[in-house]
């Protein structure tokens, strides 16, 4: 919250609209930072990596800007497995930073065709291999999804899927239903579903409130579930599997502890009094220190 001063902090709307702005702007630099870093990086042969070289860029330009930060829990170990078609919940906008935060390297994510035509974003994505669908054409939506499993195979690359399809704004624990591509195209590359869970932030983010707060979010790494030997058959299975895990899993985080911080997933966040500490960073009564580890 460096770039922000504390007088306008003090107001709720004001401090919505300023970490808003800066959100955009940190947005935009990393966007940026990701268009040379991605040229660079496919020059040396490791082009890859590109965005996840980019999302850590966002992740402490957010840090540093707005006080806001995803900080991964639990099975951190299963953002090794490669390749691997990754899912999560999808809240709001702010779910970028959480890609920040735990993008795996040789990962690329999903995204709607249209952000190909944002200046510098659309660049940076292009370069670093987003796989972009088209939601209006089923037949080009397919044929993006078939070279994915193709290059998933050939070259170990990840994909990152919201299985949503949409931002659920939601300020309670639950997901939207899901949609069927993520666990197609694991199916047909024959690669692990791994769920990535990101606590109900409401509390931080409420766009519908105006509300935009610092504040450290909890996210959980699910075990990877495989799909060796499935066949299109059991998509719908697997779908409502992935879909049962994860909400549980959203609805437990509610009320979950980080190294003696306890968190309230209901809207309240972080109990009063718990202090969040990053570099010598503090707010509310008692230190708590979150170690390098956890970032």
């Amino acid at each position: 919250m460096f770039f922000i001063s504390a007088r306008i902090l003090q107001q709720p709307k004001l401090a919505f609209y300023a970490r808003l702005l800066v959100s955009y702007l940190c947005l935009l630099l990393a966007a940026a930072f990701g268009v040379v870093v991605s040229i660079l990086l496919r020059i040396v042969g490791y082009g890859q990596v590109s965005q996840w070289a980019a999302a850590r860029c966002f992740k402490w330009l957010m840090w540093f800007g707005t006080g806001v930060m995803f900080v991964v829990v639990e099975g951190e170990e299963y953002l090794k497995t490669r390749p691997a078609v990754f899912v999560g919940n999808h809240q709001t906008e702010l779910d970028v930073l959480m890609l920040g935060s735990v993008f795996p390297p040789y990962c690329a994510v999903t995204a709607k065709k249209s952000l190909k035509r944002v200046p510098v974003l659309g660049w940076f994505m292009a370069l670093s291999k987003t796989v972009f669908i088209d939601r209006s054409n089923r037949q080009t939506a397919v044929a993006a999804f078939d070279g994915a499993a193709t290059e998933m195979r050939r070259d170990r690359q990840s994909v990152y899927i919201f299985p949503e399809g949409t931002r659920s704004y939601s300020s309670t624990p639950d997901l939207l239903p899901f949609k069927k591509g993520a666990f197609h195209l694991a199916i047909q590359a024959q690669v692990p579903v791994v769920p990535l869970v990101s606590a109900n932030y409401a509390h931080i983010l409420d766009v519908k409130k105006r509300r935009f707060e610092s504040g450290l979010i909890p996210v959980k790494v699910l075990k990877p579930i495989e799909t060796r030997d499935l066949t299109a058959e059991d998509v719908d299975e697997l779908t409502k599997r992935t879909r049962e895990v994860m909400l549980e899993e959203l609805k437990a985080l509610s009320g979950s502890t980080v190294e003696g911080r306890e968190w309230n997933g209901n809207g309240n966040g972080w109990s009063k009094g718990v202090v969040k500490e990053i570099g010598g960073r503090e707010e509310g009564g008692s230190r708590v220190r979150v170690t390098a580890r956890e970032l």
